[in-house]
Order: C-alpha cells, then sequence, then structure tokens
C-alpha cells in the first residue's frame, strides 16, 4: 500500500485539495493517508474532512492522524510539507510591523525580502529535522515541498541533505498560464509554452497558442494588447492588484513572469517607493497584501472548514497542484510534465551550483528528470542574480550559523536597499531577530565579530 505523509495537515482546505486529487487517481485512491500536524485540534478537523472524503469518494484509502511526526513519516513513499513555522500570528505580522515602522513597505513578505529572509531563517531548521528523520524512516521517499521561502528551503536542503529526493512545488506557472489566457480570449488548454528561471522569477521563454495545423507566439499580443490599455483584465484571484506590475517588466525586459504583480513587485527596486505614491497608484501594488489576505483567509477557511465537516458528502474536483500528477507519474510510470524546483546542477549553467532553479520536469517510473535550459537571455539572468544573491546569503548564514550573512542578505535585497540606508538595515535586522526570539535558531541572537 502507498503511504502519503501530510507534514502541516492542520490546513484544512489546502489538504482537502491535495488529497482530494491524490484520491481521484485509481494507482493512489487505496492508499494510507498519515496526517501530522503540532495543532491537535486542527488535525482532528482536517482527519474528519479526509475521512469523509475517502467516503464520499468511495475509494479504498485508509485515514490515519497523529502529532508524531515520526509515526507519519515511517515508510512513507511520498511525504507532502505544508507548514508555516510561526504562523500568521505572531510571525508574519511581526515580519510586516518592525519594517514598517523603519518607513519599508512590503506585500507578501513570504519569499525573498526582509520577511523572506527571517521566514527562512526561522523554517530551514525544521524542514533539516524533518529530512533527518526521513533519512532514518523512509530514505526513499520523495519530498513535496510547498513551504516558502521554496527558493532558500530547496537550496538549503540541497546542501545539507543531498540525499533526500524532494523537489520545490509551486502553482505559479500554471496559474499565470490561465491568467494570460483569460486576458487573451483563449482556452488555456490551446496554449503551449515553456518557462524557466528560479521560483517566482522564472520567464515564459516561449508563449503559444493553437493555430490551424501550426502555432502562434502570443507575445505580439501581449505587447499591443497593453500597450492600448486592453490587458491586463481585473483579476478574479485579486481584484486589489491587476497584473500591471508584470505587464511593465515585460515592456520592459521583453518576457511575462511567473509570479502575481503583488509578489514581483517588491522582488525589485523599481514599484515600491516611499516617496513614489504615484507608483502605488498607478501599478495598484497592494501594500501589507499577505496580512490582509490571511485575515480574510483565516475566516473564509475556518467557514469552509466548518461547511466540510458538516456536510454530508464532499465533492471534489481536481486542482491545479501537481503534489497528485507527481505521485501518479511515479507509481504508475505514465509520464507528465511538471514545473518544479531542484538544485541547480547543471540545469541552468548560467546560474550559480547549488542554487534553486525551476524548470520543465519530466516524471515517469524513472523518477524526476528536470530538463536542461541553456538559452535564458543575459538580461533575466542578471535579474535573477539580484534575488539569488539574498537566497544564497540567507542559506550561508543557515549553513554556516554566521548572523553577519543576515545583514548582508538584507542589504543586498533590491527593495530593502532602495529604501533604506546600511545603518538602518542592520538596525532593522536587530529588531528583527530580537522579536522573533525562540522562533529563530540560538545562533541567530549571539553575535559574532564582522
Amino acid at each position: 500500500m502507498t503511504k502519503i505523509a501530510f507534514i502541516g495537515a492542520g490546513s484544512t482546505v489546502f489538504m482537502k485539495n491535495l488529497i482530494g486529487d491524490a484520491l481521484l487517481r485509481p494507482a493512489l485512491s487505496e492508499a494510507h493517508i498519515a496526517l501530522m500536524d503540532i495543532d491537535s485540534a486542527r488535525l482532528e478537523e482536517s482527519a474528519l474532512v479526509a475521512r469523509k472524503l475517502v467516503a464520499s469518494l468511495g475509494v479504498g484509502a485508509r485515514v490515519s492522524a497523529t502529532t508524531d511526526r515520526r509515526a507519519a513519516l515511517d515508510g512513507a513513499d511520498f511525504v507532502i510539507v505544508a507548514f508555516q513555522i510561526g504562523g500568521y500570528k505572531p510571525c508574519t505580522v511581526t515580519d510586516f510591523e518592525i519594517p514598517k515602522a523603519y518607513g519599508l513597505r512590503q506585500t507578501i513578505a513570504d519569499t525573498l525580502g526582509i520577511g523572506g529572509i527571517m521566514r527562512g531563517l526561522r523554517t530551514v531548521p525544521h524542514l533539516w529535522a524533518l529530512a533527518q528523520d526521513m533519512r532514518a524512516l523512509c530514505p526513499d521517499a520523495l519530498m513535496l515541498n510547498y513551504v516558502n521561502p521554496m527558493a532558500i528551503n530547496t537550496w538549503a536542503l540541497a546542501a545539507r541533505y543531498p540525499d533526500i529526493r524532494q523537489v520545490g512545488l509551486c502553482h505559479s506557472v500554471q496559474g499565470t498560464a490561465y491568467e494570460l489566457a483569460r486576458d487573451l480570449g483563449l482556452d488555456v488548454q490551446d496554449l503551449r509554452y515553456r518557462a524557466a528561471g528560479i521560483n517566482h522569477m522564472a520567464f515564459y521563454l516561449s508563449l503559444e497558442a493553437r493555430e490551424g495545423a501550426g502555432w502562434r507566439d502570443l507575445y505580439p499580443a501581449l505587447r499591443e494588447g497593453y500597450r492600448a490599455g486592453r490587458i491586463p483584465l481585473e483579476s478574479h484571484w485579486n481584484p486589489r492588484c491587476p497584473n500591471l506590475v508584470r505587464y511593465e517588466v515585460m515592456a520592459h525586459f521583453g518576457h511575462f513572469v511567473t509570479e502575481s504583480s503583488e509578489h514581483f513587485a517588491e522582488y525589485v527596486p523599481w514599484f515600491i517607493k516611499s516617496h513614489r505614491p504615484d507608483l502605488i497608484e498607478r501599478f495598484r501594488i497592494p501594500l501589507d497584501e499577505y496580512p490582509r489576505r490571511c485575515e480574510e483567509q483565516i475566516a473564509a477557511w475556518g467557514a469552509q472548514a466548518e461547511a466540510l465537516k458538516s456536510a454530508p458528502r464532499i465533492e471534489h474536483k481536481a486542482s491545479n497542484e501537481y503534489a497528485a500528477t507527481i505521485m501518479d507519474s511515479l507509481t504508475t510510470g505514465t509520464p507528465s510534465v511538471i514545473y518544479g524546483n531542484h538544485a541547480n546542477h547543471g540545469l541552468i549553467p548560467q546560474l550559480p551550483h547549488g542554487a534553486a532553479v525551476e524548470v520543465p520536469t519530466l516524471v515517469d517510473a524513472n523518477g524526476l528528470q528536470p530538463t536542461v535550459v541553456t538559452d535564458l537571455p543575459p538580461h533575466l539572468v542578471a535579474l535573477m542574480r539580484t534575488n539569488l544573491n539574498v537566497q544564497e546569503l540567507t542559506v550561508q548564514a543557515l549553513l554556516t550559523e554566521n548572523r553577519e550573512h543576515i545583514y548582508h542578505a538584507a542589504m543586498l535585497d533590491p527593495h530593502t536597499a532602495a529604501e533604506l540606508d546600511l545603518r538602518q538595515i542592520r538596525a532593522l535586522v536587530d529588531d528583527l531577530l530580537a522579536a522573533h526570539g525562540d522562533w529563530l535558531p540560538d545562533w541567530c541572537h549571539a553575535r559574532r565579530a564582522a
């Protein structure tokens, strides 16, 4: 029997989506689903929903629930990871409120920037502990990692535990394809594309639509539509932030980035400036978006979880997440192509060795086989390196327990450096490290000589 361990299963709605996707696959429908979370109340809610989902779909899967991570991992074939260390409160709130006191505004703060650095520092040690347990209890299992900051996590995991099979997963590539199809009035099923780069800063190197017996390049239509003001359309996913930032970047860099405008605005120095409120208004940048979204999601997901618990049956429609596709392809040998994050061992030669890169990946009975991409344009490589600097220094801080590298990472972050001077950044980092307290490793609080 296939065993799927879900670490961080207290996020009931996300768990329902991923496990529901798996149960729709005949090869996975009899699996043992081992749910694990440190919050026993939320875990029990998730277990109730998962069991009801099994009954509603009429499949033979078995669901267990435990707060013991090692018990969930024991003998697992697949390990889905979806936890958030420190949660929305207190840690995400801290990551926003302290920088705001320095005049540094953020939108999402979970991937890069000062918020992404702090999240990486408090998350990676827990991923390393998980990898250590996997080495002992399920050394051949595949880790399907949904935890942010994705690039920092993937890089640090591969550096410390190269023997653990892992893939970092995001929905930005396939999600953006739906948005672009909608902007152009096309069916996403008629699109063909190839993207590559780093997580949240991969670009579509080609984007085409089926036309007769051939394919039509869509970039001319995107550029003309943006110049004429016909696109982007209002976002169905986030009306507060249409894709103006991404289209503006495309107009200057020639390619469309795969992550949302609210994310991308804080990865670069051009859009969020305290002395330029006109930019915030023109590009509709939703400052403090993630805290607002968290409050909305907490309320919505709570209501959804209650509805799921009380419903006699749970219907499930397949999501666009990759986890079930990967597990099914590895189990059955049926080939599929996903976009995954992997350690860069020659996959994108222009980017640093060992960095986490996001590339097309063939999945079949032979495993995950990432594609080598050698044709990234040099200006896109240069843009990615500005983010890789921050990721690399954060990973180095974790690997060497060198507190100075935390400052260096923050000082080289494009958005932070555009707003604050070096002394302000050092003071900001000090304040954040102190505020996070025990959520961070001990070495973060022990000063070292510069």
